[in-house]
């Protein structure tokens, strides 16, 4: 039995993997703003939580300062968002979204959308939930199931 499920544990891997450069392969063919997923969660943080200091941004994202200064870099360039002093530590910046990153931000969502009904359309809702509480259930820590 044990060979069984590794079997198609294994089989799993290749279809994960497959769905994930489906996935890529869908965002690059849509993606006429040239965003990463990490450019749409700087804007939809932004965009949820009003004006971030760049520690908050890296906090979330999980990277370090220098890498939000290399992804904000190109949203300032673009006017998705500026660069402000911080209200009440003129020594400090904080980023915000511009009209033209919330614009930009709904079209990434509206492209995520269709990749998502692309990949995911002929599921049933409950079969989406499924697949989400499967995946989220192989996030844990296995020490602590």
């Amino acid at each position: 039995m044990e060979n069984e499920k590794e079997q198609a544990i294994r089989s799993l891997f290749e279809v994960v993997s497959s769905i994930e450069r489906k996935w890529a392969n869908e965002w690059n063919n849509q993606n006429a703003l040239g965003f990463s997923k990490s450019h749409i969660l700087i804007l939809d943080f932004l965009s949820q939580e009003g004006p971030k200091r760049p520690s908050a941004i890296a906090d979330r994202l999980k990277v370090t300062t220098g890498g939000v200064t290399v992804l904000t870099s190109k949203l300032i360039n673009g006017g998705f968002i500026e660069k402000t002093q911080h209200a009440t530590d003129k020594r400090a910046s904080q980023l915000i979204i511009t009209e033209e990153g919330e614009r930009a931000l709904k079209q990434s969502h509206q492209q995520v959308n269709d990749i998502i009904n692309t990949l995911f359309g002929m599921l049933s809702a409950e079969e989406v939930q499924m697949l989400r509480d499967i995946f989220a259930k192989c996030l844990l820590d296995p020490n602590q199931t």
